[in-house]
């Protein structure tokens, strides 16, 4: 297996054929009553019922998506509100979604200066060996806001441990433009962000022509989405958006080459807790939430090979 990282994702996309992206965000109120009531019955203290609960949920997830997409997202904010009992079970989820051979990107965007963001990376970034990691993960989501040199420490390791990077540079909010469109040396900050990160991305590129450095891109602004993919060829992007944020196959068309490659697009609470909305409500219940994440999974993975180049996957 390769060990940089751009050319291991790469490698995963193809062998799913499919860059649907599963994100983990565990919300306490919207698990199965029955994996609840069974964490309850465990006894312990709120915390710890509830990183049991995330425990099993997340865990059967994994089961279900891991023959089906290349890539999961965890995100640590939701087991971090747990304390100490929330940010083992992270460290366990990780490291289950590794071992049933899937990337594994943490979304905790973080980012400092110098000796403190060198101890973020040697935190989350495993890359190629999840032994090299206390949480193991493939890649890990930073916040570019301090500049350049902040990156840099995650880029090191990063690139020694074949692990990836996906910046912020366009992200999907409502309220995104309130930074990232203003202009300075009549360009958007998002595009100076963005020369940023080719830069970094360009430095670091494996065989498959991707940098260890990608970029977090919101399917949410397809204009945008569209200009980014243009100015940052040697940048594998990230795109959260789809499904629940608002945002359909089509707003992601932009984010690939005509091959196929060079993203992975998002959905996390439209996939994790698909028993809660139709047609799968009605189809599975909640006693078949595993039947309707597998379902929702498999119509992401069809909408994007029909409306966007992922279709060549196939």
């Amino acid at each position: 297996m390769q060990s940089h990282y751009a050319d291991r994702l790469d490698e995963a996309i193809r062998r799913k054929r499919t860059p649907a992206l599963v994100g983990i965000d565990p919300r306490l109120d919207q698990l199965p009553a029955e994996i609840l009531q069974r964490a309850e019955r465990a006894g312990g203290s709120r915390d710890e019922v509830a990183a049991a609960a995330f425990d099993e949920f997340c865990g059967r997830l994994i089961d279900v998506v891991s023959g089906l997409v290349p890539a999961v997202k965890p995100q640590a904010a939701f087991f971090e509100q747990y304390g100490p009992a929330g940010t083992a079970v992270l460290a366990r989820v990780i490291r289950r979604a590794r071992d049933a051979g899937l990337i594994v990107i943490c979304d905790a965007k973080r980012g400092d200066i110098g000796s403190t963001a060198e101890a973020y990376a040697q935190a989350y970034l495993a890359g190629a060996d999840p032994d090299a990691a206390p949480w193991a993960a493939d890649a890990l989501t930073v916040n570019p806001f301090l500049g350049q040199d902040t990156l840099e420490p995650f880029v090191e390791v990063a690139s020694r441990r074949g692990a990836g990077l996906y910046v912020l540079v366009r992200t999907s909010n409502p309220g995104a433009g309130t930074l990232q469109d203003l202009v300075a040396d009549e360009r958007p900050i998002y595009r100076h962000t963005a020369r940023m990160v080719e830069e970094l991305a360009s430095a670091s590129a494996g065989q498959s022509g991707w940098g260890a450095v990608g970029a977090v891109v919101g399917a949410t602004y397809p204009r945008e989405l569209a200009e980014l993919r243009e100015v940052m060829p040697s940048v594998s992007l990230l795109v959260p958006g789809y499904g629940s944020q608002g945002a359909g196959a089509a707003d992601v068309a932009a984010a690939f080459n005509p091959d196929g490659l060079g993203a992975v697009v998002n959905s996390s609470r439209g996939i994790n807790f698909a028993y809660r909305r139709e047609p799968f409500a009605e189809e599975f219940g909640e006693t078949r939430w595993e039947d309707a994440v597998q379902a929702a999974t498999v119509q992401m993975i069809a909408d994007l090979a029909e409306a966007t180049p992922a279709g060549t996957l196939r």
